[in-house]
């Protein structure tokens, strides 16, 4: 499969330079952003072919490149919810997304997991992105680094996944408390809606915590790979303010 764009070249290239096959970088550019690039990829010992910008874009039509065009072999994760649970320990982090179907903004949540730490980002089959080329660039290498189950009923997957003590805690406009309020538990699996409609009927009630984003402006919710931002790091903050004390 083809990656593009400096962001997910690099990270490929610092995380997995073996699975590059061949990297397409645009003779036309000598920037400091392609310098550092080309000289990424001769350090893990992977020689660049110099071609023509019109050959970039014959490989990546209309899309945002940037120059660098990267022929990998992809390996997402594969779990099943189970195997997942099975594998981790206390405490755990989860991210569920219920009715993204963007998949940048999928690709944003794969990345803002990755950084805090998500043990995984969990979907439905159904009235959800799946893990697409661009979900795939978006996400900067943390497709292959969090791993994406797709399950056939989320609400039954949150009851699998109480059943193992984990805490499920929805983000909603409508809570009582917001979230700076909340005392998370250690192992938490965020439940967010896609932006605009927010959680499904079931979704909201199998969540044993709803929380609210505090919006101080005009707008009223925020994008959500944003709040995944906010929600995720909150938790982990509270975790090692906890382990701290």
């Amino acid at each position: 499969m083809l990656i593009y764009g400096f962001h997910a070249v690099l990270a490929r290239l610092k995380r997995d330079a073996a699975g590059v096959r061949d990297l397409y970088v645009d003779a036309g550019r000598e920037d400091a952003r392609m310098r550092e690039l080309v000289k990424t990829a001769n350090d893990a010992g992977l020689r660049p072919h110099f071609v023509d910008g019109s050959r970039i874009e014959k490989l990546c039509p209309r899309k945002r490149h940037q120059g660098v065009v990267a022929m990998v072999e992809f390996s997402a994760p594969a779990l099943t919810l189970e195997d997942l649970l099975d594998s981790v320990s206390a405490p755990v982090t989860l991210l569920l997304l219920d009715g993204v179907t963007d998949p940048r903004n999928l690709g944003a949540c794969l990345r803002v997991a990755d950084g805090a730490g998500a043990a995984a980002v969990i979907a439905p089959k159904d009235h959800a992105c799946q893990l697409t080329d661009v979900a795939i660039q978006t996400a900067s290498g943390a497709a292959e680094s969090v791993p994406y189950i797709m399950v056939t009923n989320l609400a039954r997957a949150m009851d699998t996944i109480r059943e193992r003590d984990i805490w499920l805690v929805g983000a909603d406009d409508a809570a009582p408390h917001n979230l700076y309020q909340a005392a998370l538990p250690s192992s938490i699996g965020w439940v967010l809606g896609a932006e605009g409609t927010g959680m499904r009927r079931l979704t909201r009630e199998r969540c044993d915590i709803l929380v609210s984003i505090p919006m101080l402006g005009q707008v009223s919710s925020l994008n959500v790979s944003v709040a995944a931002g906010v929600v995720l790091y909150e938790s982990l903050r509270q975790r090692g303010t906890a382990a701290a004390g």
